[in-house]
């Protein structure tokens, strides 16, 4: 007898997806070509126009460099300077690619390495922020040779500890703020004109405006209306607080899995190693309610509320809880990163414990 299928939901959407826009007063006004960087316009042709961008963000950083090259005035509104690292990008030796292509080992052993590379960062952004201050020294240090102009250095350094906003990786976004078409401006934005951008040091006329501003991430369904048992809308139950039991499902939504949900983003190492990590505890959940013959299994509100707990005692010690406000943080201030080691996640994700959940037979 064929056993009966069971129906379960995985979320894969992700976090970074919905383009923010600033709230900025006028921003409909603006009577030139205005898009997000997340909606590139790709049909308007930059070269010789005066184009002005607001942030100076991981979007930003990507983008800037380039349009630099073709356009005859670019401004770059920037509120808050972001830690910038090097970007080590080298070309591969002829020994390396004879070990990649004949020695199996040595691609575990380059991920692997790379792993544990990645992950020593964690003392300093989960555990011990202060140890980040070797990390500050060696970023001026670039900061320093980068950017000769002592006072062009001084707006582009941060005043914040190293961590506490998303870290960035360039080796052209610097050089290209030094271009003589390029100019950094710091001023605070008032408002939006029909013509450009006013700030408190008056006004830049410009053809184009670049949204550089990033996503909604705090937004995780947005659009997609998911209700649980009770009848609630997981949208409306996020409202005051993104609860969850380890970023992977909600009590009160049976047999939802989420991938990338929320508290797993990463401060320092690879999501890709985070998803797997998730989707190999959900295949374990599914492959356990097809084999104890269960209709749903559903978080038990005491088990989410411990890990809630577990997890606000833990985030006190790390970067992000050390006064900077950034997009790891919803508008209440709560930070939804795992404020952890990842072999730590992967540990306790390995399998699901059915004691964790209610269980309701088919």
């Amino acid at each position: 007898m064929a056993r009966p299928s069971k129906r379960a939901l995985l979320l894969g959407n992700g976090a970074l997806h919905i383009p923010a826009l600033p709230d900025i007063a006028g921003l409909d006004t603006f009577a030139g070509k205005r898009f997000h960087s997340a909606q590139w316009d790709h049909d308007y042709d930059l070269r010789g126009k005066r184009v002005a961008v607001i942030g100076t963000g991981a979007s930003a950083i990507q983008f800037v460099p380039e349009i630099a090259k073709h356009v005859a005035q670019l401004y770059v509104h920037q509120r808050t300077p972001p830690w910038i690292v090097p970007k080590r990008d080298r070309a591969m030796t002829d020994v390396e690619r004879w070990l990649f292509e004949h020695v199996p080992a040595t691609h575990w052993l380059r991920r692997t390495g790379l792993y544990w590379l990645m992950e020593s960062r964690v003392v300093g952004f989960a555990y011990a922020p202060k140890v980040n201050e070797l990390i500050e020294k060696a970023a001026r240090y670039y900061l320093a040779r980068a950017v000769p102009d002592r006072e062009l250095r001084e707006r582009l350094t941060p005043e914040y500890r190293f961590g506490c906003k998303r870290v960035l990786i360039s080796n052209d976004y610097y050089p290209a703020l030094q271009r003589e078409n390029v100019e950094l401006v710091t001023d605070a934005i008032e408002s939006i004109t029909p013509r450009g951008v006013r700030t408190s040091a008056g006004e830049r006329e410009v053809d184009a405006l670049i949204l550089g501003t990033g996503f909604r991430v705090t937004e995780y369904l947005s659009s997609i209306r998911i209700v649980g048992r009770a009848g609630a809308e997981l949208n409306d139950a996020w409202r005051g607080s993104l609860r969850n039991y380890l970023g992977i499902t909600v009590s009160g939504f049976p047999n939802l899995f989420l991938l990338m949900g929320p508290n797993t983003g990463l401060g320092h190492n690879s999501m890709i190693f985070m998803i797997e990590a998730q989707a190999r505890y959900a295949a374990d959940a599914i492959g356990k309610l097809r084999d104890r013959n269960l209709a749903f299994i559903d978080v038990r509100p005491t088990v989410e509320q411990a890990f809630r707990d577990e997890l606000a005692r833990k985030m006190k010690n790390t970067v992000w809880a050390t006064g900077c406000r950034s997009w790891y943080q919803t508008p209440d201030g709560e930070v939804f990163l795992w404020p952890g080691a990842t072999f730590d996640y992967w540990w306790r994700t390995r399998s699901l414990d059915l004691d964790d959940y209610e269980q309701h037979a088919a």
